[in-house]
């Protein structure tokens, strides 16, 4: 019965450090999503030219630590509008074991 209890409080020891783990890149996706987000929703942003806005969420990528290189993001503009896509990894080590994690935040007109 003890050993049951010991091998549950382990396992959830280590489900606890695994998200402890992976949350930051989760969560730093989720500001660069909202960035991008923002971005698209600027009427100015329609304006500026499509390096302009690549410098910017390369920029904004780098301010939260992630790998994003200019050659990541893609803006295009379809029917007037202004799309961003951004293909990104971020690896993890963890006890012996690595995880790629890929992120695609996008926001924009189809």
């Amino acid at each position: 019965m003890i050993l049951r209890k010991v091998a549950g409080v382990v396992v959830l020891l280590v489900l606890v450090v695994i998200g402890a783990i992976l949350t930051p890149p989760y969560l730093q996706n989720w500001k660069l999503q909202r960035y991008v987000n923002a971005l698209v929703d600027d009427p100015s942003t329609a304006t500026q030219p499509s390096e302009s806005i690549r410098d910017k969420v390369v920029s904004k990528g780098a301010g939260l630590g992630l790998p994003v290189h200019p050659g990541d993001v893609q803006v295009t503009r379809p029917q007037n509008a202004v799309r961003i896509d951004v293909l990104y990894i971020v690896h993890v080590d963890a006890a012996g074991y690595s995880v790629d994690l890929h992120f695609r935040p996008a926001a924009g007109g189809n």
